[in-house]
Order: C-alpha cells, then sequence, then structure tokens
C-alpha cells in the first residue's frame, strides 16, 4: 500500500524492567514493524532501553540488543513501561524519579502487562483510567485508590497507555495504528498476524471473579458460582436469592459495588462467554449453542451476542480473509 500523505514519524521507547514479559513487548513491537512495511513508509521508530543501557534478562530468560540508556532516549512521543514477574522489586527510587521527569517534560507515558504498577508508584496515573495484568488488579486497586481501575484489554487516557498481559499490546498498538493510518492499514497488519478482530478498547480481558473481588467476599462469590452452574437453565434472582440465603436488594449491591454492573446483566455475559467458547472450541450448531446456553431462540441469541461482540455469532466460525501480502511485509 502506498501512502498518499507523508506523515510525522512517531517514536516509542520501550523501557524493559527486569524480568518483563518478552511476549508482551513483541506484541507491541511487531505491529509497528508491520503498519510500516504496509503502509509504505517509516511512521514508526521504535528503540528498546533500561535504565542504565545494559540488556535487561526478561522473564523467560532472553534479553535484547541493542538496548540503550533511557536518559539517551530524547525526547519521543511515549515510553512504554515493560513488566513481568517481581515487578515490586523492579521499581527503584531511580526509575520512579525518571518518570516524573519524563512526564514533566510531557512526554506520553504506556505500560504494558505489569508496568502500570511503576506508574502507579510514581503518582503518574492517579484520576486515570488505567488497566494492568488481572493477577494484578484486585492488589492495584486496593493500593492506588485514586486510579480508575479498568479490567479491559487496553486503556487509553488521555497520553496515558496501559495494556494488561499476553497479546493485549497487539490491540492498544493496531488501535493507535488505526488513529494514525487509518482502518484499512490497521486491518491489513491484522490480517497479517491472523488476527480475527481487532479488539477495542471496551473488550474485557478475562478475569476470574477471585481476582476481582478477593476470597473475603463469599456471598458474592457463591452467587457467582450458582450462575456458572446453570447456565443451560438459568435461574431467577429470587430463585438464587432463595438458595444462597440472601436477599435480592443484598444481591444487587454486592454486584454494584464490587462488580459495577446488576446481576442480570454478569449473568448474560457469562452465558455469552460460554457460548463463544462453545463456538471457537467445538463443532456444536448454533442451534444447540442457543439451548445449551440457555437462550429462547437462535435470533435472540444473536442478536444478545451481536450486542456483546459487534458481530453474529456465525462470524465466529469463518476463517480470516485471506489477503496476499506484500513483497516487503513477511512476518
Amino acid at each position: 500500500m502506498k501512502p498518499t500523505l507523508q506523515l510525522r514519524k512517531s517514536r516509542f521507547v520501550f523501557l524493559t524492567l527486569p524480568q518483563y514479559s518478552q511476549i508482551a513487548l513483541a506484541n507491541a513491537v511487531e505491529p509497528l514493524r508491520m503498519a510500516n512495511n504496509i503502509s509504505g513508509q517509516a511512521a514508526y521508530e521504535w528503540q528498546i532501553a533500561s535504565l542504565d543501557g545494559q540488556p535487561v534478562t526478561a522473564s523467560n530468560g532472553l534479553s535484547i540488543s541493542p538496548t540503550m540508556a533511557l536518559e539517551q532516549a530524547g525526547r519521543p512521543d511515549i515510553v512504554f513501561i515493560c513488566g513481568g514477574r517481581n515487578v515490586r522489586d523492579a521499581v527503584t527510587p531511580t526509575l520512579l524519579a525518571a518518570l516524573r521527569r519524563l512526564a514533566e517534560q510531557g512526554t506520553g507515558l504506556g505500560a504494558l502487562c505489569t508496568g502500570g504498577y511503576a506508574l502507579a508508584r510514581a503518582g503518574l496515573l492517579d484520576r486515570c483510567r488505567a488497566t494492568i495484568h488481572w493477577e494484578n488488579v484486585s492488589a492495584l486497586r486496593e493500593e492506588f485508590p485514586r486510579i480508575i481501575i479498568s479490567d479491559q484489554v487496553f486503556t487509553i487516557d488521555r497520553n496515558r497507555y496501559t495494556a494488561s498481559g499476553g497479546v493485549a499490546p497487539l490491540d492498544l498498538m493496531l488501535n493507535l495504528i488505526e488513529t494514525k493510518l487509518g482502518s484499512k492499514v490497521a486491518q491489513l497488519v491484522s490480517e497479517q498476524f491472523i488476527v480475527d478482530r481487532i479488539r477495542s478498547d471496551k473488550d474485557r480481558q478475562y478475569v476470574p471473579l477471585r481476582a476481582q473481588v478477593g476470597v473475603s467476599h463469599q456471598s458474592l462469590l457463591k452467587v457467582a458460582e450458582l450462575m456458572e452452574a446453570n447456565v443451560e437453565r438459568p435461574m431467577s434472582l429470587e430463585r438464587i436469592a432463595q438458595e444462597t440465603g440472601l436477599s435480592r436488594r443484598q444481591i444487587e449491591r454486592l454486584f454494584k459495588r464490587h462488580l459495577n454492573c446488576v446481576p442480570k446483566r454478569y449473568y448474560l455475559e457469562l452465558r455469552l462467554k460460554r457460548a463463544r467458547e462453545l463456538l471457537l472450541q467445538t463443532a456444536m450448531p448454533i442451534m444447540d449453542i442457543t439451548t445449551a446456553c440457555g437462550f429462547q431462540s437462535p435470533p435472540h441469541f444473536s442478536k444478545c451476542y451481536r450486542k456483546q461482540f459487534g458481530y453474529p455469532p456465525s462470524i465466529e466460525r469463518q476463517s480470516p480473509r485471506k489477503v496476499t501480502p506484500t513483497s516487503d511485509a513477511p512476518i
């Protein structure tokens, strides 16, 4: 694809912390490389950095060269903090001071996987929406009440960019690419990486309920477990209240306080998640999945599914559209 307009180059720096997640870093860098290839211009430039300029060992035992010192990075558009295991040990006074200097300069700040903890410790996510790997959600919420913790796969709040772990940085970068280079380029990049759908900041990462609310809220956990055990024949809220020894009002307050939703919505999303798993992992007909997940009819199921995921259930089983790659854009 030939560019019609030469855009200003965006420069990103990825600051690696000890035991960072290399899969998160790769899923952030590779879309930028592919966007350059597909768009036919150097729209993005990136560098790997550490505090002292020495290569940092990732959680998988590997390191990346060349690595530059953060102080040599100049004024990039965004510095992404790449976290992983034992992130608390990696957050030092030197790191916090460096992050605060970047913020004072107006540099955009991002975080991959657990890197958000470093920004939180520096006070640079206060009153911002932010996300982190689901294993760290509860701890971050308890330790930093001024941050609006989200369970989305990624968040963008002004010049703060946070992505949860695994492949979520890919979704963040695809959305940034779409903003800069257009939806066509973003779609072509996603197809090169065999991504069937570009997730938005409205998509939620899977967060086990115990990680969201903690083990101390046994009443809420009991209600959720009852819902999970009765997907095919959904129980009424009155029946759930009777089975758990709670009142309907108590259940509604628990869901509102800890999950910010009503029980009916949580139950519906639980059933839709189960339906998506069956669509992707089995050959069950959609009619059977409709019944297995407690929906009244295929049209009703399709309507709910489209509203939740943005497309009908039949799309889940369609192969990604075949794309002829450009000669200079190998994966």
